[in-house]
């Protein structure tokens, strides 16, 4: 089979929704990347496996995944077709960070009802004008999904201590743009290199650089959805050049900068 790779991407006029995706892919893997925004996912052929918070979980049939900011996770396709799916990333005014624990815990969620209401909301979102529609589309899947994980707020949030592994991700989100190289991290925080790597990627399962990069992708798309050309969103966002960017934007998302923007524009016109 022919690998491949088909998006389309855009930012509906719809509050609490940052960009719509849809994808088809066949033979693209995910890495480990993260997200600020929560991710809501839907598969309508074929099946995604992919690891979050250090367990396998999947999209099996009328599954809805629901992905919470700032957790690492990857993705690859569990079939020879690969995968089609459709992706509403939502901000925090949708969901606060409150309920990002008892997503971590059970993220996909088998409810036909809320799956065939997120396949509405995207119909409502394929066409302007229908912008009403779709904002009242959201505030129903919204509580329904806050109803899903209020259960599991019973129980008191744990309190972890905050140590070098959250400093640093502070230090990398602070100078996400201008970079910081480990040793300067290392100086800064007191602590050897080395330690600094096994204990981000002990509490987050994912390596400095990757959560950098992923970070920075995860900016750079946005702007290019804002009709921001890739040279410029390049240099906006802290890689090194064009090329660069376009080798990080291909490996997470499996299309190259210019093409993602071109179905942006398209879908937004």
């Amino acid at each position: 089979m022919v690998a491949q790779q088909q998006v389309s991407a855009w930012r509906p006029q719809v509050p609490g929704i940052v960009e719509v995706f849809h994808a088809h892919f066949t033979e693209h893997t995910y890495p480990m990347h993260v997200h600020d925004v929560w991710t809501l996912l839907i598969v309508d052929d074929g099946a995604v496996r992919y690891d979050l918070n250090r367990h396998e979980r999947g999209t099996p049939h009328d599954t809805v995944s629901l992905l919470p900011p700032h957790v690492p996770h990857n993705g690859s396709p569990t079939t020879a077709r690969g995968f089609r799916k459709r992706v509403l990333y939502l901000d925090l005014t949708q969901l606060d960070e409150s309920y990002i624990g008892p997503a971590v815990d059970g993220p996909d969620l088998a409810d036909p009802l809320l799956r065939r209401r997120v396949g509405q909301l995207h119909a409502a979102l394929a066409h302007r004008g229908d912008e009403l529609e779709a904002e009242s589309r959201l505030a129903l899947i919204g509580e329904h999904l806050r109803s899903h994980l209020r259960p599991r707020l019973a129980a008191p949030p744990r309190q972890v201590a905050r140590g070098v592994a959250h400093t640093l991700r502070e230090l990398l989100d602070d100078r996400l743009r201008q970079g910081v190289t480990l040793d300067e991290a290392a100086g800064l925080l007191h602590a050897h290199p080395t330690h600094l790597v096994r204990a981000f990627g002990a509490a987050f399962g994912i390596a400095p650089h990757q959560y950098v990069m992923a970070r920075r992708v995860e900016h750079a798309r946005r702007l290019l959805l804002d009709g921001r050309p890739p040279t410029a969103v390049a240099a906006e966002t802290g890689f090194y050049d064009q090329s660069h960017l376009t080798r990080h934007f291909k490996r997470i998302l499996g299309v190259p900068p210019g093409r993602y923007a071109r179905v942006g524009r398209a879908r937004g016109n």
